[in-house]
């Protein structure tokens, strides 16, 4: 059994029959956490879950607790949060177009859904919570990524609030995480399955690309370099949407070719995962940047004199501006996935 960071202590992890949750059980379900705890509304996926853990790791598969609940209901999620010691919220209305239709939706999801998580950390003495939030969030256009700003303003605002012995809050936002359930990566591969020509909207569209094993990384180090308030961003590579699919249809030796659709509701040319403003006083941790949170007071009566140079030399951090992926390259990384393994 490998030593971990969780070492008899209570995860709780929100939305945890998504992608990264899963991810986060097998890294840690097998080691000697005491419990994780699955809080989501949807009884199905969480079903498919509890049987897929209790063939895959007979013993540590009692660690795993499931509670429905739906973050918009605090009342339902509370008590799930009794004896608990960290907390993982990574619930969220994520598909750009659905919260495109439905603004309202993602504002209870990803805006008051977030906030009854915060609260219910506040009553039970969570010692750490860390937020998961995306690169859309960052200048948004669209409703997914204006509700996750809010999020982010909102667990900046409350982490101010916070005294000794309440919870310390900390924001991760990342990019595309490959693979992840509602991604590309999956359409295009059931498009080749089904023999069809891989859908893409603008071929010179850029989308930072990392791994589920990426994001996991970026949360625990959040998890484990985090002080109140902090945003934390990891440094990723981007490839544009073409250079994506002809890698795809490189690795499965298909031919069915590509049809360009246009862009959808909502989408942007490119991501920024750090803005001019963060970057102005962001800090350079190596693989990762780690934003303070601005802890001002209301009397801005004290800043009227002062600014900072800083920010007009500072550039934002994007999918153009990053490290470009090749087709070769970005084949490399993709076959760190199981879906090319």
């Amino acid at each position: 059994m490998k030593k971990s960071i969780f070492k008899d202590k209570v995860l709780l992890i929100t939305g945890g029959t998504g992608s990264f949750g899963n991810a986060v059980c097998k890294r840690f379900l097998n080691s000697d956490i005491k419990e994780i705890r699955i809080v989501s509304r949807d009884e199905k996926k969480q079903d498919d879950m509890r049987h897929e853990y209790q063939q895959a790791f007979p013993k540590a598969s009692q660690k795993l607790k499931f509670y429905i609940g739906d973050v918009r209901d605090y009342h339902s999620i509370e008590g799930a949060f009794k004896g608990v010691d960290y907390v993982f919220h990574a619930a969220a209305l994520k598909q750009v177009p659905s919260c495109e239709f439905y603004p309202m939706e993602a504002v209870k999801t990803n805006v008051i859904g977030s906030n009854n998580v915060i609260s219910a950390c506040v009553e039970h003495h969570v010692k750490k919570a860390i937020f998961l939030s995306t690169d859309k969030a960052a200048y948004p256009i669209n409703a997914m990524g204006m509700t996750k700003a809010l999020m982010e303003k909102n667990v900046v605002a409350r982490s101010r609030q916070m005294e000794k012995g309440d919870p310390i809050l900390c924001l991760t936002r990342y990019g595309n995480v490959m693979a992840s359930r509602g991604s590309v990566i999956p359409l295009f591969c059931d498009q080749i399955n089904a023999g069809k020509p891989l859908t893409i909207t603008n071929p010179e569209m850029t989308r930072f690309m990392m791994t589920l094993e990426d994001a996991v990384d970026l949360v625990l180090y959040a998890f484990e370099n985090g002080k109140q308030g902090d945003l934390f961003v990891q440094k990723a590579p981007a490839a544009t949407i073409e250079t994506l699919a002809k890698a795809i249809l490189d690795l499965k030796k298909s031919n069915v070719g590509i049809q360009y659709i246009g862009t959808r509701h909502g989408e942007k040319l490119y991501e920024v995962l750090v803005t001019k403003e963060d970057m102005a006083h962001a800090i350079d941790m190596g693989n990762y940047f780690r934003i303070p949170a601005d802890n001002r007071d209301l009397n801005y009566d004290k800043y009227i004199n002062k600014g900072t140079k800083k920010f007009e030399q500072s550039e934002d951090y994007n999918s153009h501006n990053t490290e470009r992926l090749n087709v070769e390259k970005m084949k490399k990384l993709l076959l760190k996935l199981d879906l090319f393994k």
